[in-house]
């Protein structure tokens, strides 16, 4: 017989104490709640024994002949009223949502939904087969782990440059990762991965969604998964198949090696939804826990979801527990596994309250005042499906977020649409306009021209249209509008002019992501021109087309040198990365502004300029005598001019004359990366820029 005390509501979950394990699972409306101990595969049940204590709302228990590596789940009694939001079932084992490791993956059978699957799709019948056999399971951790010296980077913001990158994706190719380790923690932490990563220059590695997730019934059923991995079941779990032996220890080792060569582990984190889906989803954990406190329900039909996410559930951050359980979750992956930052999808949800996104909801204002989150780089996704759910620049001080404002201005701009002179202007200043409020500074704006989700910059440059029919949805999934241009031809081509002009314009968005003012983020892979074939959602592509390719040519290693030097001019030049907002204004006591846009005569753009449609050739003169912090002014920053011109032919410009200085020098030119001697100009000589490029000068006195 299993010994069991009363125990201890808190904390959450399953908690080794060196002497026993407690076991602690939040319910308000739950009448009972058996915990169920399997064997070490979690195949054979070996006991069950119901949690003998309920206070303030919580079920829980102390089983002091427990061990590590205990094998658990649990079995929820409770009314199931779908028409009043409950959906308790005890036919169901259930994952705890605190669970640190899981055991096995979910096989789909009837038997793991809640209601009868075969009823026309009707979800008030009650669905009495055991789910257990088909289930994932539960393990009990211990913690201990020798970190050593290891300490957070600290990258500033005005620093920092994210690489978002997929465990799977980026070593399962990887030719100096040994074959069993590709696409784990441990391979993404082989010296030869982070040497890679280290010497590119970034900063701060972003991995997509590392959290235990499922993969889709529908998916499965066509031989795909969900690669991507945006389905979270697990909060505190890392998933299993990123693992080549032990998950948790191997993505702690992975983390210390990234931080011994100075980078940051930043993980993209899906706190919106889960893996239940809607009324027809499966009960895998918190629908068959307590339906009516962990997701929103519509408030007329308790039996349907609120969809703000489109995957089918949300979340409830309203509901204390449930924001308690998201707070644990982030404070664990910080305090236990020593992340240093997160990106927080469809982030505009965690805001919302019972009227909608509010800055001050409570689940942003528990990330603000708290000890630990309060000190990590919080990255928001700032929209979601929801009314008034777009929300770029409207998240409080303390976050950045990632700005597609820039992605489709600096797209649209480089393949040559009319009237975006105004509008790239305000985008490579950090989007002002959108984050200079309440004190947020320009690093707030998260740049980027490609992510996971779309094309890749190679496709961005090679494809009109997307080709996804390799997802099985015969084309019609993901967007159709990607602001991209194919320079000629679909696809791939020989034509040496339009490969030419690909690599050019390739160079060019480059250069406006890591040159720009704000905080840049590079997509894996992009550095060398990585391509899907025109695949622009890949979420279920766990192949070649979702894997980065290490069969470089040589016009990808070409395209990495010119990411190299883009981002060592960043570091040289700290007025391309200013903690401050470039605003145009004169400084009376220098007698100069911090930001002039010139026109290509070296004169100040004038109205006429910024109101012509077909201003496409403009500079951005960056004067770093005018360079302050607060009320006392720092050593002065280099002076540069950016010159772009998105205009189809060749373009001379004059180099504007400043007072005291006598010549210009090139910095890059992106039709020229090549070039191995700078050039010297004196002021007011013309310089001839390219069809489709851009190029940087320097002064020298």
């Amino acid at each position: 017989m299993t010994r069991i005390t009363e125990g201890l509501p808190y904390p959450l979950g399953a908690t080794w104490d060196g002497l026993g394990v407690n076991f602690a699972l939040f319910s308000a409306n739950a009448t009972r709640v058996e915990l169920c101990l399997f064997d070490s595969k979690g195949e054979r049940e070996l006991a069950r024994v119901e949690l003998p204590e309920y206070t303030d709302e919580v079920w829980h228990g102390y089983l002091p002949d427990a061990r590590p590596y205990t094998v658990y789940g649990f079995r929820v009694h409770g009314p199931y009223a779908p028409e009043a939001g409950h959906r308790f079932n005890p036919n169901k084992l259930l994952l705890d949502p605190y669970a640190k490791a899981l055991v096995g993956e979910l096989v789909w059978n009837d038997a793991v939904y809640g209601y009868n699957p075969g009823s026309g799709g009707e979800d008030l019948t009650f669905n009495d087969r055991d789910s257990a056999r088909y289930m994932p399971k539960c393990r009990v951790i211990d913690s201990a782990f020798t970190w050593g010296r290891d300490h957070p980077p600290g990258i500033p913001w005005e620093r920092t440059i994210f690489y978002e990158t997929h465990v799977r994706g980026f070593t399962k190719l990887h030719p100096a990762v040994p074959e069993p380790l590709r696409g784990t923690f441990a391979g993404l932490g082989t010296r030869e991965v982070v040497d890679y990563i280290k010497q590119l220059g970034v900063t701060s590695v972003e991995l997509m969604p590392i959290h235990a997730f499922i993969n889709d019934s529908s998916l499965l059923a066509q031989g795909l998964t969900n690669y991507w991995g945006y389905n979270s079941i697990g909060f505190f779990a890392p998933d299993t198949r990123y693992a080549a032996i032990h998950a948790i220890n191997e993505f702690k080792e992975m983390v210390a090696r990234f931080h011994d060569a100075g980078l940051e582990v930043i993980l993209d984190v899906v706190y919106n939804h889960t893996a239940e889906g809607d009324q027809r989803g499966p009960t895998l954990s918190l629908r068959g826990i307590d339906n009516a406190s962990y997701y929103r329900l519509l408030p007329n039909s308790r039996r349907h979801y609120v969809n703000d996410t489109g995957t089918g559930n949300t979340l409830n951050l309203s509901h204390p527990r449930v924001l308690q359980m998201v707070n644990d979750s982030l404070r664990y992956w910080v305090t236990e596994m020593h992340v240093d930052g997160f990106r927080f999808d469809l982030a505009t949800i965690l805001g919302r309250e019972a009227d909608g996104f509010d800055q001050g909801g409570g689940f942003l204002d528990s990330c603000r005042q708290d000890p630990v989150l309060s000190r990590v780089k919080l990255i928001a996704e700032p929209w979601d499906i929801g009314p008034g759910g777009y929300q770029v620049g409207g998240f409080p001080p303390g976050w950045a977020e990632w700005n597609d404002r820039f992605r489709d201005t600096t797209r649209a701009f480089w393949k040559g649409d009319p009237h975006l002179t105004p509008e790239i202007s305000k985008r490579i200043c950090a989007s002002r306009d959108l984050f200079d409020h309440r004190g947020r500074k320009p690093y707030a704006s998260v740049n980027l021209v490609t992510a996971h989700d779309g094309f890749t910059l190679a496709d961005s440059v090679s494809y009109n249209d997307k080709h996804n029919e390799a997802n099985g949805e015969s084309n019609r999934d993901g967007h159709s509008n990607n602001g991209s241009w194919n320079c000629g031809v679909e696809g791939p081509t020989t034509d040496p002019a339009i490969r030419a002009l690909r690599e050019r314009q390739k160079r060019n968005l480059l250069a406006t992501l890591l040159l720009s003012q704000g905080t840049p983020l590079l997509l894996a892979g992009d550095e060398f021109g990585r391509t899907q074939q025109g695949n622009n959602n890949a979420y279920c592509q766990d192949n070649e087309i979702g894997w980065v390719s290490w069969d470089i040519d040589p016009e990808g290693d070409a395209l990495r040198a010119f990411v190299r030097k883009l981002i060592a001019l960043r570091r040289q030049y700290p007025i391309l990365r200013r903690g401050r907002f470039l605003t145009g204004q004169f400084d009376e006591e220098l007698g100069v502004k911090d930001v002039t846009w010139m026109a290509v005569n070296g004169h100040e753009m004038s109205e006429a300029d910024w109101r012509d449609a077909n201003t496409r050739c403009f500079g951005m003169l960056m004067d770093g005598r005018a360079q302050a912090t607060g009320i006392r002014r720092a050593a002065q920053d280099a002076t540069l001019l950016w010159v772009l011109n998105s205009h189809h032919g060749t373009v001379d410009v004059t180099l504007p004359k400043l007072a005291g200085v006598r010549r210009w020098v090139t910095v890059f030119d992106t039709n020229a990366p090549d070039r191995a001697r700078e050039q010297v100009f004196r002021m007011g000589e013309s310089y001839e820029i390219a069809g489709r490029a851009t190029a940087m000068f320097s002064l020298r006195s």
